[in-house]
């Protein structure tokens, strides 16, 4: 490929969940870096596109990367998504199926570790520096990047917004906004019909998608990951709240990845696993609704309630972003610029304490970020508690837990 490169050259990714924020980050690292005087070069579809580079010149290899220009970035840095597309390829762990063609004599065990295969593509493009944009997933395998010497500075992405080391993943306030505005709209028919109305949220371990919606009002109730609640004490507490509500309806939101007592683990839509061991989750908001069902005429003088069942899924992962994911993807962008100019990486650009800041990039595979309980859930009343808002973060519950 020509080299036009006079600094250097940066590579950009996108991996796992779209979010709305991922454009905006895109094109503020590609401004920043060409006008530093860098080569930007987008890596398509995630870890995926890398392990499908042909080290060959004389091959076209347009369809897993592509040099990045202002006008590129420009255009798709007001919109949702990830115009470089995703993966949920994990090279580390490549299965036989997915090991590439021209690799397939290589690599033929069940499961195959194409790392070194990585580094000499990014070699092979002459990238120097790597920013990939993802979750803790996604980030793993940049981290294992760094360990094996490639030079890499990470940003959080993730709706869930539980990438340790971090206050805030981009996408995370996007989908808080919208589910907001969702479980609003749905009042209305829950109100019509005299309902409990049943919204099943993103959130796998951690139930901040839940717990900031029903803190701003947009339900009686949540219940999330960490804590495995009781399906009467939920129930009784709807009826309860359905009961004392003029308009004769009450809301709950559930985190995909909670259980009640009597569950031996997550719903799962299927028992397939993804490339970091993860199976699809869903399921847990129609068996919940189905529950509270049955259980409403004990708690309404043997009078059953009929249930609303929404589950929002990816309606809170598409579209353009708000105002937040439209600021801090671009404050992340420049943050890793910031650190590439002075020859700084193996670091993980964050929001912690309200200031923009960087911690080290293995931060996300040493440490875990959930709910405290005791601090920010009140296990009674299934909802968030708070005895103070002073010095707490922009989303309170949502401190990285790393001084």
């Amino acid at each position: 490929m020509a080299n036009i490169k006079k600094k250097g050259t940066i590579g950009i990714l996108t991996g796992g969940g779209d979010v709305p924020g991922l454009n905006p980050a895109i094109r503020a690292v590609t401004i920043r870096a060409l006008r530093e005087g860098f080569q930007v070069i987008g890596l398509r579809r995630g870890w995926e596109g890398i392990i499908d580079i042909q080290r060959d010149k004389s091959v076209d290899n347009s369809d897993c990367y592509t040099i990045l220009t202002e006008q590129i970035v420009n255009k798709a840095g007001r919109t949702g998504g990830t115009f470089l597309h995703t993966s949920r390829m994990n090279p580390g762990r490549v299965k036989k199926a997915d090991v590439p063609v021209h690799l397939s004599d290589k690599y033929d065990k069940e499961i195959n570790d194409l790392t070194g295969e990585v580094i000499k593509n990014l070699e092979f493009l002459g990238i120097e520096y790597l920013i990939p944009i993802g979750g803790d997933d996604t980030l793993s395998f940049a981290v294992r990047l760094f360990k094996e010497g490639f030079k890499v500075i990470a940003i959080p992405k993730t709706m869930d917004n539980d990438v340790p080391g971090t206050d805030y993943c981009i996408g995370f306030s996007t989908c808080v906004t919208r589910t907001i505005q969702m479980t609003n709209t749905l009042r209305t028919t829950a109100g019509s019909h005299e309902r409990i109305l049943v919204m099943e949220v993103f959130g796998r371990y951690s139930g901040f998608t839940a717990m900031l919606p029903t803190m701003a009002g947009s339900a009686n109730r949540c219940v999330i990951p960490e804590y495995k609640f009781d399906m009467e004490h939920l129930t009784e507490l709807l009826v309860e709240d359905r009961n004392n509500n003029p308009s004769k309806y009450s809301v709950v939101l559930v985190s995909e990845g909670a259980t009640f007592k009597g569950m031996d683990k997550m719903v799962l839509k299927s028992e397939e696993k993804d490339a970091y061991g993860h199976a699809k989750l869903g399921g847990i908001g129609t068996l919940v609704s189905e529950q509270i069902k049955t259980l409403t005429p004990k708690f309404n003088n043997g009078v059953k309630v009929n249930v609303i069942n929404q589950s929002l899924g990816y309606l809170v992962r598409g579209g353009n972003p708000d105002a937040i994911d439209s600021i801090v993807p671009m404050a992340y962008g420049n943050l890793a610029l910031d650190l590439i100019l002075k020859g700084i990486h193996g670091r993980l650009v964050v929001l912690r304490n309200g200031r923009y800041d960087n911690a080290p990039i293995d931060v996300v595979v040493t440490d875990s970020k959930f709910i405290d309980i005791k601090k920010h859930y009140n296990t009674e009343r299934l909802r968030p508690h708070f005895k103070s808002f002073e010095f707490q973060p922009l989303f309170i519950m949502t401190g990285s837990g790393i001084s």
